[in-house]
């Protein structure tokens, strides 16, 4: 295929990229089939994965990490997205999840946390989501209420990411129930925690080898300690921290329908119908040249997006058109790709199928694309 030259890496990056490749090839791709089974990878792939500096590389080198920007944890994106290893929660944890203590934790709890988020050793999950509030974060019924120089934390969440995994989880309360948005804090809660449970492994349609779970609090005693930033600030937090969530959904996408799209290209040349392969006729042809045109386009505004991001120039809004703009191709794409395959992309062998399933819940995640369009308009019309 014809890209355009991506210039957002520099050659230290491709060789990061091929290191990441390789590990993913040999560590993870041949036993991704059974962790679907399982409903969950297994937990020494967090301890290599650490090993080779591929968890919360931004880590500064004095809790651990590597220290170095943003396009490195993008690369081991992309390799999990075109690899369709989508049971794999490092961006959950490494762009999500552990940016907040790394933004707003004290340093005591940095120099406790961090080390062993870079290591594998703690896996990070956010617990934002509730049965009665997903994309409405103010509509938490989580509770977290003072008593003394402790907080005592009541509620549920669900559709939590890594939460059957998760050694330290980032809860979502409302520290003061009557303040709305302002009422809102972060607590960091450690798994084993009295009161603190895990419920069932969720059976999802897509997604299957990422564990994710409901949690629930009950009458759970926090100490001051474990309060992350500041008191009443945890919606501010979230809203800051969104756009870097929404950047890696895009980069996920972006990757995935990349990958999709050139292996469709490889099986239509080969798949033969009515005589001849699929690829000589014209509506494969059309199909094809409309997707390749469309994905490139997107990938050349979501290396800009990219880069505006390591520039710290990345605002709610363009992340909004780029969660919006590739996540809605994704599904397209690899809708059109799956009905080129004809029945053998309905097979769950084939990468198309998986991803298909996969692919469907990233419109949903990390704010609706509905609520994307509301983000967006409200900024053209204020």
């Amino acid at each position: 295929m014809s890209m355009i030259p991506r210039t957002v890496y520099e050659e230290e990056h491709e060789l990061f990229r091929g290191s990441v490749r390789k590990f993913l090839e040999t560590e993870a791709a041949p036993f991704h089939a059974q962790w679907e089974k399982d409903g969950q990878v297994d937990r020494e792939l967090w301890i290599k994965a650490g090993e080779q500096g591929f968890l919360s590389p931004s880590v500064t080198e004095e809790y651990g990490g590597v220290g170095v920007d943003f396009r490195y944890n993008a690369i081991i994106d992309e390799e999990c997205g075109r690899s369709g290893l989508t049971g794999i929660g490092w961006g959950l944890h490494s762009d999500i999840a552990v940016p907040y203590i790394e933004r707003y934790g004290t340093e005591a709890q940095k120099q406790k946390y961090l080390p062993k988020c870079v290591t594998g050793e703690t896996i990070m999950a956010i617990a934002m989501t509730e049965p009665a509030a997903g994309s409405d974060l103010q509509g938490i019924k989580t509770t977290a209420i003072k008593d003394g120089d402790d907080y005592i934390i009541n509620g549920s969440k669900t559709f939590i990411t890594n939460g059957q995994l998760a050694d330290l989880v980032i809860v979502v309360a409302k520290t003061d129930p009557s303040a709305g948005a302002k009422g809102i804090s972060l607590f960091l809660m450690e798994a084993g925690t009295p009161g603190f449970s895990k419920g069932q492994n969720l059976e999802k349609i897509g997604l299957k080898a990422q564990d994710t779970s409901e949690l629930f609090f009950q009458d759970v005693r926090l100490s001051k300690d474990q309060l992350l930033g500041e008191e009443g600030m945890g919606f501010i937090y979230m809203m800051q921290d969104l756009p870097q969530e929404r950047l890696n959904v895009a980069i996920i996408a972006v990757a995935n329908a990349e990958s999709i799209l050139e292996q469709t290209i490889d099986y239509v040349k080969e798949r033969n119908a009515f005589g001849k392969t699929v690829a000589t006729f014209q509506n494969t042809q059309f199909k094809l040249a409309e997707l390749e045109t469309q994905v490139c386009a997107a990938r050349v505004f979501l290396d800009r997006c990219l880069e505006l991001h390591i520039e710290h120039k990345f605002d709610s809004v363009m992340a909004a058109k780029a969660k919006l703009l590739t996540t809605d191709l994704q599904c397209k794409v690899i809708d059109e790709c799956l009905q080129l395959h004809g029945g053998y992309g309905f097979m769950w062998e084939y990468p198309v199928a998986r991803a298909f399933a996969d692919s469907r819940v990233q419109r949903i995640y990390a704010g609706t694309n509905e609520v994307m369009k509301l983000i967006i308009g409200r900024d053209l019309l204020k």
